[in-house]
Formats: structure tokens, C-alpha cells, sequence
């Protein structure tokens, strides 16, 4: 069965902007929660972005981080728990594995 986010995350109006990544349950500090993007092309600007990584606002001081694994995918994980409710949040940076 098709699932397009974890089921300890849904999708709601968030006050960064527009619509945001939102806890349904408390999550674990470094869980990785899936994929956010995957590299299309050989540029580094050229991603598909998941339902995941295509609701996450940025934060100066962020609970996840965006993760490259070296080859075509990027993850999401937490920094730290996630409170039941609590907006997930990244800086627009890439960490490397």
C-alpha cells in the first residue's frame, strides 16, 4: 500500500508558510522519516520532490535536517524528538552522509 507520508506525520496550514510537515504522534530524535527528493538529471538543481520534502518549511533553528546519501536521494531526519503537533522544519542546506 502506497503511503505518501509516515504515518506519524500529516499535512496543515502552518504559520512559516502556506502548508506545513506537522507531527500526528511523537517522533524519536534521529529517525529517518524517508525520501524528500531524488536527483533527475545530473545537475545539482534538478530534483523531484516527494510529498514529503514538497511540505517542509525552513527555520533558522530547525528540528531535521535534509540529508544526501551520495548518489540520488535525499532524506529527512530528526535532530531531535518532535513533539505531538509540532511543525517539522530544515534550513534550505544539504548535509552530506
Amino acid at each position: 500500500m502506497y503511503r505518501p507520508l509516515p504515518e506519524c506525520l500529516t499535512i496543515q496550514t502552518s504559520s512559516i508558510h502556506g502548508l506545513g510537515l506537522f507531527a500526528s504522534k511523537p517522533i524519536s530524535a534521529h529517525t529517518n522519516l524517508g525520501i524528500t527528493h531524488h536527483k533527475y538529471n545530473s545537475s545539482d538543481k534538478e530534483y523531484i520532490r516527494t510529498p514529503l520534502g514538497g511540505f517542509i518549511n525552513h527555520s533558522d533553528t530547525p528540528n531535521c535536517i535534509k540529508m544526501g546519501d551520495g548518489s540520488t536521494l535525499l532524506t529527512l531526519k530528526t535532530l531531535r524528538p518532535i513533539h505531538q503537533g509540532e511543525e517539522l522544519t530544515v534550513t534550505y542546506t544539504l548535509y552530506t552522509a
